[in-house]
């Protein structure tokens, strides 16, 4: 599956709509991000039941500063609408690999059951 285009008008309802779904904050004149976007893009073709998105923080500013993004690239990754990754800077394909299995193999519950001890 080819990667998808996130706008503050349909980032939520992305999250709302698929289990996994890793962002790519990046712009196009991001040296690194450039080098990042064909092994994102291998990654959504490698994985098309996970939805890779990207943001171009230039034209959607307002997302970008809702999420915080202070460099780019950063990649985020949600799974059941919780932020689960939140890292700057390019991965190579092996780490991505790692980061999309963790996440994966995530217990969202056991996530949020922990949380929410911690956090009464």
């Amino acid at each position: 599956m080819a990667t998808i285009d996130i706008t503050e008008q349909n980032f939520a309802e992305a999250l709302a709509n698929n289990e996994i779904v890793f962002v790519d904050f990046w712009a196009a004149w991001c040296g690194p991000c450039r080098m990042f976007a064909p092994t994102y893009g291998a990654a959504a073709e490698r994985h098309p039941d996970i939805t890779f998105a990207k943001v171009d923080t230039e034209a959607e500013q307002a997302l970008a500063a809702a999420a915080n993004i202070t460099s780019i690239p950063t990649l985020m990754a949600f799974k059941d609408k919780t932020l689960v990754f939140s890292q700057p800077g390019a991965l190579n394909a092996t780490g991505l690999e790692e980061v999309i299995q963790d996440v994966k193999n995530l217990d969202i519950d056991k996530l949020r059951a922990g949380s929410a001890q911690q956090h009464p």
